[in-house]
């Protein structure tokens, strides 16, 4: 992350609603209705996706009218479409110990002793706790690393790095 502003997750298109091109948003945002104040939603990209014109609170989401459509078909025609902002127009994280996924992304990973173990390459979660993937470099098979206070003890965002322990190392 050299400098550039990653485009963040907010909501996915899961149909049209009603006759008039309303769009039935799945969001993935805390308040489902953050994605209105956003307004400007993206495709994966960066390119224009959606202008949030209204929103309201629906299951799951919102039913948001946007510029771009004005009928059932077109709002059907998008279905699946990921809409993302910005990192920096989310707010800041509230507490001292939250933080965005986002910025996990390509951050150094270095061992307690400073011995560099790799890159965070993405940030999964197969049903438990967040797992950090780890890329070690040069052709190196990639390992996970538990998001855990254990084995994750220090984040600095500031120096773009953090200590791991070796799920082995941490036992």
């Amino acid at each position: 992350m050299s400098g550039a502003d990653p485009l963040i997750l907010v909501a996915r298109v899961a149909g049209a609603f009603g006759v008039r091109g309303e769009v039935r948003l799945t969001t993935y945002t805390v308040d489902s209705l953050a994605v209105a104040a956003y307004r400007e939603l993206r495709r994966e990209d960066g390119s224009a996706g959606l202008t949030v014109l209204s929103a309201r609170p629906a299951k799951g989401g919102v039913i948001a009218r946007v510029r771009e459509l004005d009928s059932k078909e077109a709002a059907d025609a998008l279905r699946g479409l990921r809409l993302y902002v910005p990192r920096s127009a989310l707010p800041p994280p509230e507490d001292e110990d939250e933080l965005y996924v986002a910025d996990l992304i390509g951050l150094e990973v270095v061992a307690p002793d400073g011995d560099r173990l790799g890159r965070v390459k993405a940030v999964d979660n197969f049903g438990a706790d967040d797992l950090l993937e780890i890329d070690p470099g040069e052709g190196a098979p990639t390992w996970y690393l538990p998001f855990t206070k254990a084995a994750v003890p220090d984040v600095d965002l500031a120096a773009r790095r953090l200590v791991g322990l070796r799920p082995a190392e941490g036992e």
